[in-house]
């Protein structure tokens, strides 16, 4: 798999066929030592390396094809091993391979060959052609000028689903061998026309639980009072409930709690040109307070 761009190195430790540039992970613990606490946060939408193999397949032009990146979320949330939370964030673009989807959420109907049984999905996702590998970007405009084949999506999954999946999971064990249980916040952002239909009246964020599956409430419930008191409009669940990881990561029982948190793009983005706004400084330093509110839990005692 060969990306347009380097990024720089991993510290965390993967078997040599895993595909280094598919993700970045950075500690609050240096390799090998216990992380402080047992929070991780994940930004697997924010991804900007568009490979060539891709490039030179799509009707779309470089800013036209970025429609569906959730844009500088990574940076939003980057200073959180500071506070003590490990982080994890998918480089390559979601239009490329999206890693918030099971690996064979594929669309039949975008491949020239036949696909197995086992990647036939008829979810509700792949209809909107937002499947592991997308037919259309956000706005519905359709990405390829041709079919793929079905080795070319498993060189996708291959070469950084499954790393960025194992990575993940890593951490989660990690974090749960030294605290106990693990506490997954799964960042994201929506066009700002979502935000204006949710709720009465739109909303800036929306917390998503899975309608409480993935996650205790309490956990649900700090992070809504910590961003009501900084001005935001909250809502849980409408609509966005949780994606896959959320859903798949998300095992109260098994004290790993996932949330997922949508931002609003108009709080900090300029939608046109894909640039930050004069505001993404005051969205980061409430993030960066949210951050704090969380890892100061001692959530092995409270969940």
């Amino acid at each position: 798999m060969r990306a347009m761009s380097a990024v720089e190195p991993l510290d965390v430790a993967e078997p040599a066929t895993l595909a280094p540039a598919g993700f970045l992970v950075r500690r609050a613990a240096s390799l090998g030592a216990p992380p402080p606490t047992p929070v991780i946060f994940a930004s697997p939408h924010s991804g900007r390396l568009y490979p060539d193999d891709m490039m030179s397949a799509t009707t779309l032009d470089a800013q036209a094809i970025r429609r569906s990146e959730d844009a500088f979320v990574d940076q939003l949330v980057e200073d959180a091993p500071q506070a003590g939370a490990a982080l994890i964030i998918a480089n390559y673009a979601r239009a490329y391979i999206d890693v918030n989807r099971d690996a064979f959420e594929l669309d039949p109907g975008m491949f020239v060959d036949e696909l197995p049984d086992f990647a036939r999905s008829r979810t509700a996702r792949v209809a909107a052609g937002l499947g592991a590998i997308a037919k259309v970007v956000s706005e519905g405009q359709e990405i390829y000028a041709r079919k793929l084949t079905f080795a070319e999506a498993q060189g996708r999954i291959d070469g950084a689903h499954r790393p960025y999946h194992a990575a993940l999971s890593q951490l989660i064990a990690e974090a749960q061998a030294a605290h106990g249980i693990a506490i997954l916040v799964d960042w994201h952002s929506m066009p700002s026309a979502a935000a204006r239909a949710a709720g009465a009246g739109g909303c800036d964020m929306v917390l998503g639980d899975r309608f409480g599956a993935a996650c205790a409430n309490s956990l649900t419930r700090l992070a809504e009072v910590e961003l009501e008191a900084r001005g935001y409009r909250v809502v849980r669940n409408t609509p966005y409930a949780g994606g896959y990881t959320t859903e798949h990561y998300g095992r109260p029982a098994r004290r790993v709690h996932a949330l997922q948190i949508e931002l609003n793009r108009a709080l900090y983005l300029d939608e046109e040109t894909l640039s930050p706004t004069a505001d993404f400084a005051r969205l980061k330093a409430d993030i960066a307070t949210l951050t704090a509110a969380l890892t100061a839990q001692d959530w092995s005692r409270r969940l």
